[in-house]
């Protein structure tokens, strides 16, 4: 646990660690009942902006936004009786990335273990619990219906919102998502 400004100053220097988790907390977090969408989203912007601006950090980095629940703000959609709780509401995440596949809306089943999957498997480090969702397969989409997984209970490891194929340095959307 750093302040965020240790972060903006890593994102400046080119020192950010593998992976880092920021929580904006306050009038800028995101959550729709007590705070304000557009500070929320300077916030991410600033991040962004700073992380573009070193090229050699840049072309390695994947940063992912999204929102607390929200209250019920957002869809519903479909819920996985995974636990009692399930997976909860369908909530936005955003990929910005050199990586990113831009433009493109994943439909695959995730929900916020997808972070610690993508995690696992770009890092190939196995699985971190016995007992987490982590340890969940990927979903196999239905044509009919991608929402619902076939194979469930499953839950995805972002893995489809990448094009990792790409030379992102010769890549004409290399700057921006």
């Amino acid at each position: 646990m750093r302040d965020v400004t240790d972060l903006f100053v890593d994102l400046r220097n080119g020192t950010l660690p593998a992976v880092a988790y920021v929580k904006p907390d306050g009038a800028m977090d995101g959550h729709p009942n007590s705070s304000k969408l557009t500070l929320f989203e300077a916030f991410v912007d600033n991040i962004i902006q700073l992380a573009q601006s070193n090229q050699e950090q840049w072309k390695e980095t994947a940063i992912f936004i999204t929102f607390d629940e929200g209250g019920g703000y957002y869809d519903s959609g479909f819920i996985q009786p995974i636990d009692f709780f399930g997976t909860g509401p369908r909530i936005p995440m955003i990929a910005v990335s050199p990586f990113s596949r831009g433009g493109h809306i994943k439909h695959s089943y995730s929900e916020h273990s997808s972070f610690v999957k993508f995690v696992e498997r770009n890092w190939h480090l196995g699985k971190l619990s016995d007992r987490s969702r982590d340890n969940l397969p990927n979903p196999e989409a239905d044509e009919d219906n991608p929402y619902v997984p076939r194979n469930m209970p499953a839950i995805g490891d972002l893995f489809d919102m990448f094009d990792f194929d790409h030379d992102n340095a010769d890549h004409p959307d290399s700057d921006h998502s």
